[in-house]
């Protein structure tokens, strides 16, 4: 049995709460550690640490801001096994994924790395009579970060990386499943050169949540997690006077039509959907497969299914690793075993020789789902594929718009003009043209639409560096004793 406390200024901190969560072991079931859930005053101690150490940190220059990014980046780089094996204790997710999370992590450390020209203004000289504009982006202040459960290194590194970098402060609440990954990073931080008190984690549950949103001396929050809470979040921290991006979940569709690879999207299908064991908000959920190939797509995934190995993360032949928790396995289950009441056709039942002493389900395949169907409703974050069979692009479209999220999709075709037509026409934030699960590269932004986003910010890349950052335009002129005179008339620029 391990112990997880808080880093505060630059160390970890014992906490005093008296309250504690277990940090369990995905593939045994077993308690394998304890982490300290923080009180009122930890949580205020961890931002007045972060609130003293920001006047040195923004005053810091951009070079060497940049300097310690980028020896972050390759600490990250080094110790990336390290990092992978504490997702995978924690988590669950086989090594290749864990693996792969800190790699797509590692790509917003390298996007800080740009922080001098990411933070460039503008100038107008001349703009009127002797008169100069130009506006300058200043951090703003201590910032805030709420991540989930399901990737404990990238999510952490969307939000602080950045927010660092435009020489914010920065305190952390991660997962209380997973919690580790988070103090390794902070170590590294330390290592890179990263003062004191600019970074802190402190660990626990609402009540963390809330004093972040409600304390004055915290400027901004961002978060990763499900939609309810992500309204939440957002609600909360707007009206105590905050900027808050909040991301929320997601039920992404494919939409396969009928002149796809159905071999490729088939794999595309296995692949995105039962991933991660599909607790990820960009996983694949439901592919709305049209009629003419509906019955030989279902066939294909089926035959793949058998193909995909599940079992400790830490076992190199893994592909898919257990759920988070019994709890959770539990409720994934749940939609397995209520969808053929409601009208649906279970073609792989995920719960038929799943490993057990774990929080272990196996790959589910539903055929003949329609809307009002909580297997199709409700996002289910688990390794669930829902068959919606369709008529048309047109009809498949129409699903896709008139769901309540929007937070990636997918189209497989081989016609570009069509494919051209559904970026166009989706109203979705994130969209794969022959590709499952289109995240985007660290040097644009990831983001949903609908109630898959709170706030109008989408996070990390450009709108990381806006989100993490307020616009200052000035305008001056220096004084010519020859031109000075008592003017009480509006400013005017002609």
């Amino acid at each position: 049995m391990y112990r997880i406390d808080h880093w505060i200024d630059g160390r970890t901190v014992s906490s005093t709460s008296g309250r504690t969560g277990n940090v369990y072991d995905p593939a045994t079931g077993q308690v394998q550690g304890t982490v300290g859930f923080a009180d009122l005053s930890e949580v205020d101690k961890a931002i007045a640490i972060a609130k003293a150490a920001l006047p040195a940190w923004r005053a810091t220059n951009l070079s060497r801001r940049a300097e310690i990014m980028f020896h972050m980046r390759e600490l990250v780089a080094a110790n990336r096994k390290e990092i992978a094996a504490l997702l995978t204790k924690e988590h669950g997710k086989v090594t290749s994924d864990a693996l792969g999370e800190v790699a797509r992590g590692l790509e917003n450390i390298e996007f800080a790395c740009g922080i001098p020209n990411l933070m460039k203004g503008g100038y107008s000289e001349q703009a009127s009579a002797g008169v100069d504009v130009y506006n300058i982006r200043q951090p703003l202040g201590v910032v805030a970060g709420i991540t989930p459960f399901n990737f404990p290194a990238m999510v952490p590194m969307w939000m602080f990386a950045n927010a660092l970098a435009c020489g914010n402060t920065f305190v952390l609440k991660p997962s209380e499943k997973d919690p580790s990954a988070s103090m390794f990073i902070a170590e590294l931080l330390k290592q890179a050169g990263l003062p004191d008190g600019v970074f802190n984690v402190v660990h626990g549950d609402k009540v963390a949540v809330d004093r972040l949103l409600d304390h004055p001396d915290i400027a901004a929050v961002s978060f990763v997690g499900s939609t309810p809470i992500a309204k939440y979040i957002y609600e909360t921290g707007t009206k105590n006077g905050k900027r808050v991006q909040a991301l929320g979940g997601a039920k992404n569709h494919m939409l396969v039509l009928p002149d796809a690879d159905l071999d490729m999207a088939a794999d595309a299908l296995v692949s995105a959907a039962y991933g991660s064991a599909g607790e990820r908000c960009m996983a694949i959920s439901v592919v709305l497969a049209v009629d003419t190939i509906a019955d030989e797509l279902v066939s294909k995934v089926k035959d793949r299914i058998p193909n995909v190995v599940v079992g400790p993360g830490n076992d190199p032949s893994s592909e898919m690793g257990p759920l988070i928790s019994g709890e959770h396995r539990d409720k994934v289950a749940g939609y397995v075993a209520g969808a053929a009441g409601e009208g649906a056709t279970v073609v792989v039942d995920g719960r038929d020789g799943a490993p057990t002493g774990g929080f272990f389900l196996k790959p589910s395949l539903i055929d003949n789902a329609k809307p009002g169907m909580k297997c199709y409703d409700d996002e289910i974050f688990g390794p669930v594929l829902t068959v919606v069979r369709v008529k048309s692009y047109e009809d498949g479209l129409k699903l896709i718009n008139d769901n309540q999220f929007g937070n990636g999709t997918a189209i497989f075709t081989r016609d570009g003009g069509v494919a051209r037509q559904f970026q166009f026409d989706v109203n979705v934030g994130m969209v794969g043209i022959n590709v499952p699960i289109p995240v985007p590269v660290s040097y644009y932004s990831f983001g949903g639409w609908k109630a898959s986003l709170f706030g109008d910010l989408h996070m990390y890349g450009p709108d990381g560096i806006q989100f993490y950052t307020r616009s200052k335009v000035v305008t001056s002129r220096w004084p010519d004793p020859r031109t000075s005179k008592v003017d009480l008339g509006f400013p005017q620029n002609r």
